[in-house]
């Protein structure tokens, strides 16, 4: 059995894995891993893979250091399932990477592009021969949100929750449905103009957020909340005979 850490910017995802599937998710807290002893207590744990993309605390490094089993540290020296043709792979978010890995392994052979809505929106693109070409990054909702407010001098800062409506009719409604609906159109541009390129084109979202599209593009979209756990689990069967 695998277990996958999974280190984020706001909350780290502990995962226990039985081949290709996640058996149980538990969220805790980036800076402690105080949930990591009691998860690898109820569990015949035999590797782990480790993935942050903040630098960890003195408590959580303590935590790590007393798992009982190989632990494979992701950075830019594993290697991996894809061809990484990212120019600077030392700079490289695992979770962009691991996203790839998921997607890829799920649909080999196949033009995709990834997006998770996170913290930060990233959108990748591996193609059908198994290359990531890279992608990009684009403020997430929550940062959106927080930065018309920080950077203005009387804008409010919003809450997600609320009403929603095409074109808003006052300040709380119109920053709601500029944000929402900039998320919205500047995904579907993205799809739009890559299947334009890549007309057998599979879409695989991923990440926190929800959002709504046009029906014409829901085909071709595959919701997986778990994307980046089952590429962290791959790499870490992929290196099974290197830890």
């Amino acid at each position: 059995m695998n277990l996958v850490v999974d280190i984020g910017n706001t909350t780290a995802k502990l995962a226990l894995f039985d081949g290709t599937l996640p058996l149980e998710v538990v969220y805790d807290s980036n800076s402690t891993l105080e949930l990591l002893p009691d998860i690898c207590s109820r569990y015949a744990v035999e590797k782990a893979i480790v993935a942050s993309v903040i630098d960890l605390s003195e408590c959580a490094l303590a935590q790590l250091s007393k798992l009982p089993v190989p632990v494979l540290w992701l950075d830019e020296k594993t290697p991996l399932p894809v061809e990484n043709l990212y120019e600077t792979p030392e700079t490289l978010g695992y979770d962009r990477m691991a996203a790839v890995v998921g997607a890829n392994e799920q649909f080999p052979g196949r033009d995709i592009l990834v997006i998770d809505a996170g913290t930060c929106i990233t959108y990748e693109f591996v193609d059908a021969e198994g290359r990531y070409h890279g992608g990009n990054i684009s403020p997430g909702m929550q940062m959106r949100f927080r930065a018309l407010h920080q950077f203005t001098g009387r804008l409010p800062l919003v809450p997600r929750e609320g009403r929603e409506l095409p074109m808003g009719r006052d300040t709380d409604t119109a920053i709601r449905a500029g944000i929402l609906k900039g998320m919205e159109y500047e995904i579907s541009g993205y799809i739009v103009a890559m299947k334009h390129k890549y007309p057998e084109l599979l879409v695989f979202l991923t990440g926190g957020d929800d959002f709504s599209f046009d029906t014409n593009l829901k085909s071709i979209i595959f919701a997986d909340r778990f994307l980046v756990l089952k590429g962290l689990n791959r790499i870490l069967n992929y290196n099974n005979d290197k830890i």
